[in-house]
């Protein structure tokens, strides 16, 4: 990877092999067992926040993960993980004698679309916020190596791409197996695939010397369960991996710039070609959206857009 990252020891990238596949354990454990969900996402960052984060994720510390945007991050991603909790497993007896479940109500259905659009908003608002530093040589913001350039255009307008191409959230169910996770049928993988090529331009463009971590293997850990775990419950799987990755980096936050660092090359043309890819496949994806809703006539506002498209619609009918 001699164009976008330098590591001055190979046992680094065994070290992250380890951060990949812990990511993906801990997320099936949260996954399989509500018990294990609740206490990873609602016991332990409540511990942290009073015990551990005002000193290791402090302002102004040396790590920069003290920053607004860190601790915004942090709490959107546990409020996904836990308000997709809710919609999995919250349900009551209505005054009809019949159980019923909060995915039922439309409004709940709003829930994961508007966390996932917030969460994009977010980093697009910073890669803008990157361009407008006029770090044209590179140079260090709130203790992180960064650099401006048309790369922030570019991956920021594709971030508002992937955020128009989010559609199909009223079909959003509960599946009926032991594990009852949250399935979202439209969220097909093309869509997937710009997200995470839109994301790893982000955290390459903005964090950059995290951006093996948290960009590579981050995305690899929600996106390899997508298509060979539990398909269709992508975004289940990006909320938690994501919560995981985030409470371990503002609790030990020297890890990627001390322990086992996997700095990027600092090279403009690197930066360049991975925000000009983001943009090119989102773009694609867009393009394709309006297709399908334009020769199918289809309301993307409440109409599932990509029915006749499923890989998996067979476990889709199954889990319904």
């Amino acid at each position: 990877m001699g164009l976008f990252y330098t590591a001055g020891d190979m046992s680094y990238w065994a070290i992250w092999l380890f951060i990949l596949f812990a990511l993906m354990a801990f997320n099936e454990l949260g996954r399989s067992k509500p018990w294990a969900g609740i206490t990873l996402f609602g016991v332990v960052p409540l511990v942290l926040t009073i015990f551990v984060w005002p000193t290791t994720a402090a302002p102004g510390n040396e790590y920069g993960t003290g920053t607004w945007f860190n601790w915004v991050k942090t709490y959107s991603a546990l409020a996904g993980c836990l308000g997709f909790m809710a919609l999995r497993f919250v349900s009551w007896t209505g005054k009809d004698g019949q159980t019923h479940h909060l995915y039922e109500k439309k409004w709940a259905l709003c829930f994961p679309p508007l966390i996932l659009a917030i969460n994009i908003a977010e980093a697009v608002l910073r890669d803008f916020q990157v361009f407008s530093f006029g770090l044209w040589e590179g140079g260090t913001v709130e203790n992180l190596w960064t650099i401006s350039g048309p790369w922030n255009i570019m991956n920021g307008i594709a971030g508002i791409l992937n955020i128009i191409t989010i559609c199909g959230w009223l079909g959003i169910f509960v599946s009926r197996d032991k594990t009852r996770d949250m399935i979202w049928p439209d969220m097909i993988w093309p869509w997937i695939i710009a997200y995470d090529l839109w994301n790893f331009a982000y955290t390459y463009n903005c964090i950059s010397d995290h951006s093996a971590y948290c960009g590579l293997a981050l995305l690899l850990s929600c996106t390899i369960p997508t298509f060979f775990i539990k398909r269709g419950a992508w975004l289940q799987h990006r909320a938690q991996t994501l919560g995981l990755w985030i409470m371990f980096i503002m609790t030990v936050p020297q890890f990627a710039d001390r322990i086992a660092p996997i700095p990027t090359t600092h090279n403009p043309t690197a930066f360049f070609i991975v925000s000009a890819v983001a943009l090119a496949f989102n773009a694609g994806v867009a393009v394709y959206q309006l297709i399908q809703i334009k020769r199918r006539r289809l309301n993307p506002l409440h109409d599932e857009i990509y029915t006749h498209t499923r890989p998996y619609k067979a476990v889709v009918d199954e889990n319904r």
